[in-house]
């Protein structure tokens, strides 16, 4: 199911109107500028998943609500079966996959993350937090605060991404790994 980017934005100027945070607020919140805040409500820029992580967190809700405008009701498990997780464009190379969008209060957000090397070229981001990136296909360069490291099938990562930090599929082939944002 892929969600299109304008009803995500409408869900999210909603919620944060409902509860009562100005634009401004939620920019400052997410450390981005208010401009770039409000392409996100309007449809016109790709949300990352850290940012909709960050505004689920601001807001009390969780991701599931903003991504498909249901509430998360399971606490125990939540199943997703194959073709069934949400989609989410988060920069031109990198295409999400949530997993868990259905289990309310999560503490880490899991999705299944492709990197096409062909789509754009990687930019530096960090958003508070840690993460966890393990390779299922391909080879995959991660650069963390001036540090390059190459990690190939079975290989796994964890860090701290308030460092900037970027990825970048190797060998003209797409990447595909199991990533978890906490």
């Amino acid at each position: 199911m892929k969600e299109r980017l304008d009803e995500i934005g409408s869900r999210l100027r909603e919620l944060r109107e409902l509860n009562l945070v100005s634009s401004e607020e939620m920019a400052e919140h997410l450390n981005v500028p208010v401009g770039t805040y409000n392409c996100y409500e309007d449809g016109k820029l790709d949300i990352p998943a850290s940012i909709l992580i960050g505004i689920a967190r601001k807001l009390n809700v969780d991701t599931g609500l903003l991504l498909t405008g249901e509430e998360s009701k399971m606490s125990i498990f939540t199943i997703t079966r194959k073709g069934e997780a949400v989609e989410v464009e988060r920069r031109k190379q990198y295409h999400y996959q949530s997993l868990a969008r259905k289990f309310a209060h999560k503490k880490a957000e899991p999705f299944i993350v492709t990197i096409d090397p062909r789509k754009g070229s990687p930019s530096f981001y960090s958003h508070p937090g840690q993460e966890f990136e393990y390779v299922l296909e391909g080879s995959l360069k991660i650069t963390i605060h001036d540090n390059d490291v190459v990690l190939n099938v079975g290989d796994s990562i964890f860090f701290d991404s308030s460092y900037d930090h970027f990825m970048q599929a190797l060998n003209d082939k797409p990447v595909k790994l199991l990533a978890v944002v906490m």
